[in-house]
């Protein structure tokens, strides 16, 4: 019984595929386990789906190709994806100018969003899913109209990756190589922001070397650092860092990672809510976006947008 329903779905996703075309599969090929795959990558994408039964028409791009590829296919009922998740916010932004569903391919560095989905992170793992065709919606954020996926930060964080991608632009290091000093250089400068927060019901101005807006709620007990139980309650997750000296910013770095943090103490301001507004001297700034940095204008608006995007993805459990 369970053999002879795996042989009709089996052909349903062929006959469905006969119809309406092959999927797209739009791969950002230059980072994450995609470029660690080098050579290996078409053909073990080519056998993944193939083994599901899904026909595909497949695409190696260079970063900066992903954007126009995925609005060319905005239109079809579902573009696959494969990239990390400054790649996956990319397609995002445009598969929600058509109608299509967005699969995933975790093919990044950290893949947050493929874990928190349960997106398999195997190839094989992920094409059964995409045979299956399981969808569910999810929040999406947005500062200024600009769409991330996971979390936005101004401060210590886009100022590390800026010299990050310096070092591995000028000495060819690797990614998680070219960390190491940026972090130490980020750290030495330690910018710190004057800024004002407006929010829904108050209003209040703080120095932070970092402001942490993240897409639903971010956990910070210990071992659940940084997870996300829910991506569909239409909340904002708000961390200012308190204002402090290096020593004291590299403690409270350490006690955050086992779960030790004072919230009274820690934060200038914390908790979760609908929008945000974030004003200051500057006229741009720095923020990363799904650890892409992009310059901005003030005051930097914060919205999210509840169930815009849909995925494809095991049910909520």
């Amino acid at each position: 019984m369970v053999l002879a329903a795996a042989v009709l779905h089996r052909c349903a996703v062929t006959v469905s595929n006969s119809v309406s075309g092959r999927i797209p599969v739009l791969i950002n090929a230059g980072g994450g386990t995609a470029a660690s795959k080098g050579d290996t990558l078409e053909a073990e994408v080519r056998a993944a789906f193939e083994s599901a039964g899904v026909q595909i028409d497949l695409q190696l791009l260079h970063g900066g190709e992903m954007q126009a590829a995925v609005a060319e296919r905005a239109h079809l009922p579902l573009v696959v994806v494969g990239g990390g998740d400054g790649t996956i916010a990319c397609a995002a932004t445009e598969v929600l100018k058509g109608k299509a569903a967005l699969g995933i391919l975790a093919l990044g560095t950290r893949n947050h969003l493929a874990r928190e989905l349960g997106v398999p992170l195997d190839l094989s793992g992920a094409a059964e899913l995409i045979a299956a065709g399981p969808q569910r919606r999810i929040d999406v954020g947005r500062v200024n109209g600009r769409l991330f996926i996971n979390n936005a930060s101004i401060g210590l964080y886009p100022a590390m990756v800026r010299l990050r991608e310096k070092g591995q632009e000028q000495a060819n290091l690797p990614k998680w190589v070219a960390a190491i000093p940026a972090s130490w250089r980020t750290l030495k400068r330690l910018p710190h922001h004057r800024v004002r927060l407006r929010m829904p019901d108050k209003s209040r101005e703080i120095v932070t070397p970092m402001l942490f807006v993240g897409n639903n709620h971010y956990e910070l007990d210990a071992g659940q650092l940084g997870k996300r139980s829910a991506l569909d309650k239409g909340t904002l997750s708000v961390f200012a860092v308190a204002a402090r000296g290096r020593i004291a910013l590299i403690g409270f770095a350490l006690r955050t990672l086992i779960g030790r943090v004072d919230r009274a103490q820690d934060f200038a301001a914390i908790g979760d809510m609908p929008k945000l507004s974030v004003t200051g001297r500057s006229r741009q700034i720095d923020i990363a976006l799904d650890g892409e940095v992009a310059r901005l204008s003030m005051p930097l608006d914060f919205t999210i947008e509840g169930g815009a995007l849909v995925v494809v993805a095991p049910a909520e459990k």
